[in-house]
């Protein structure tokens, strides 16, 4: 691995192995206690069942000839004497105790002393119960010499006339039991060492393999992630639907294309700012050049002029301060509208009475090209649901383009028509028309039609009409011939 893949190798792989291995170490040394305790049990209740019948069997040996007791109540000695001795030739680490009907601990035959104080009493639950299920179930039974403890049993009752009372025999005495750790120790060094070493060469094995697999959908991802980061905008995770961590996969792929979608966005808006930045340069330029060479005119010649020629180049200055202006104006509220600046406030209104006022406005500007300004349908009220500044907006544009585009003696029509769910405005004139090749882009701004023509309007009317026509979730649409006019038509709901 280079120091570069080195660099790149995530956390999370290195946190997978660090969990991987504990885990593993964690259920070596559990498997090593859980198998040394169950096999230690195992061992215990074998031998506790293959020396089930110990105590029968010294009573049928040992009793049968001699009582356990003397003439004067008191302990055989003699005899269990005979028994430590045939013990140490069969088994060292047997211990046999001589139990009263109650449990008390009459006589015991050990191989050692104790270190601690023998108990004088042994709970007689455990021996009633080994010998109900005549020594076929696992049973522990209290270890007189080690009190607190418990070890594996033989018992038999015997009654040696009035007298009763049980042969109680541990079969895993001090010494067993000594014996039994050291070689328990042992073996577990031994087992853990060997477990321990098996356990890490596996780890190690099943460790790469399934750290590999589990993470190769991540390596993938991470390759992909990278190359988008340097640059590949294009980059993307194949077949996100079949990857181990799809809603990562899919949630990568997601981001990628709204990023890509914004750059996009980003790009095509700065070409459009660097195009109305030049636009408005030049646009502004027009007037202000006019208005620059009129009134250096008046300072030049301001003592030759006539009075009307004064006048008549101030009135120039004017028109042109109220072109710039409106320009400007113009620009203000498109940028606004493009910024979504401007949210519409919606209410119901009569778009009948807007459209007669619109017309009365622009009456005189009408009469004075000698142009038949008309509304249609102008009996009927009908009311919509929009905002009527907006509207009012935009039937201004359309009616100020209709009027300049259509020639003395023609006729521009306002015409209202309910169409079920919606109210139909139509804004008509019969100019010179649109080309059909250019109908597609005249309401992106700026785009110009008739470029060669006098009558070329600042390129933002019709764009500020669309916007608005977007705030209010409806289209307009432009029917058009050469030298048949055009027709601008919008749909807004119904009241």
């Amino acid at each position: 691995m280079s120091k570069t893949e080195r660099t790149l190798t995530p956390k999370l792989i290195k946190k997978l192995w660090l969990a991987f291995i504990l885990t593993i170490l964690i259920m070596a040394v559990s498997y090593i206690f859980i198998t040394g305790y169950f096999a230690n049990k195992y061992n215990q209740a074998t031998t506790q069942k293959l020396n089930a019948d110990v105590a029968n069997h010294l009573i049928e040996e040992k009793f049968q000839n001699a009582s356990p007791f003397l003439e004067d109540g008191s302990i055989n000695k003699p005899l269990f004497g005979d028994l430590m001795h045939d013990m140490m030739a069969v088994n060292r680490s047997i211990e046999v105790y001589l139990l009263g009907n109650d449990g008390t601990v009459q006589y015991s035959v050990v191989l050692s002393p104790s270190e601690h104080e023998a108990a004088k009493k042994v709970s007689l639950a455990p021996i009633t119960s080994f010998i109900a299920d005549k020594g076929e179930n696992y049973v522990l039974g209290d270890d007189p010499r080690n009190p607190g403890e418990q070890k594996i049993f033989s018992a038999a009752p015997f009654k040696v006339g009035d007298r009763e009372g049980y042969i109680y025999v541990i079969l895993a005495g001090e010494e067993f039991q000594l014996i039994s750790d050291t070689m328990l120790a042992q073996y577990f060094t031994k087992l853990g060492i060997g477990a321990t070493l098996l356990t890490m060469f596996f780890a190690a094995l099943v460790g790469v393999l399934s750290i590999w697999f589990l993470t190769k959908n991540l390596r993938l991802m991470t390759r992909t992630v990278r190359k988008f980061q340097e640059g590949d905008l294009s980059a993307r995770i194949i077949n996100p639907e079949k990857s181990d961590i799809e809603v990562f996969a899919r949630s990568f792929n997601e981001m990628a294309d709204t990023i890509t979608g914004n750059i996009d966005k980003m790009q095509s808006v700065d070409t459009l700012r660097r195009e109305l930045i030049a636009n408005v340069s030049h646009d502004l330029r027009t007037p202000l050049a006019v208005l620059k060479g009129y009134i250096e005119t008046l300072q030049i010649k301001k003592d030759s002029l006539t009075e009307e020629e004064k006048q008549e180049y101030l009135q120039i200055t004017h028109s042109n301060i109220d072109k710039l202006s409106a320009q400007i104006n113009q620009l203000f509220e498109y940028s606004k509208l493009e910024a979504e600046q401007i949210t519409p406030v919606k209410e119901p209104f009569s778009i009948t009475e807007l459209s007669h006022d619109l017309i009365a406005k622009f009456k005189m500007i009408a009469e004075n090209k000698k142009i038949e300004l008309v509304l249609e349908n102008p009996e009927t009220n009908c009311m919509v649901f929009a905002d009527v500044s907006l509207v009012e907006r935009a039937l201004q544009n359309l009616i100020e383009n209709a009027l300049k585009y259509t020639e003395p003696k023609g006729k521009v029509t306002l015409s209202i028509t309910k169409k079920e769910k919606n109210v139909e405005i139509c804004i008509a004139d019969t100019g010179a028309g649109i080309p059909i090749k250019e109908q597609p882009f005249i309401f992106d701004r700026y785009k110009q039609v008739n470029k060669n023509s006098k009558k070329q309007g600042y390129g933002l009317g019709l764009a500020i009409v669309k916007k608005i026509m977007d705030l209010h979730e409806t289209t307009i649409t432009v029917l058009s011939r050469p030298k048949e006019g055009s027709s601008f038509i919008f749909n807004l709901p119904a009241y």
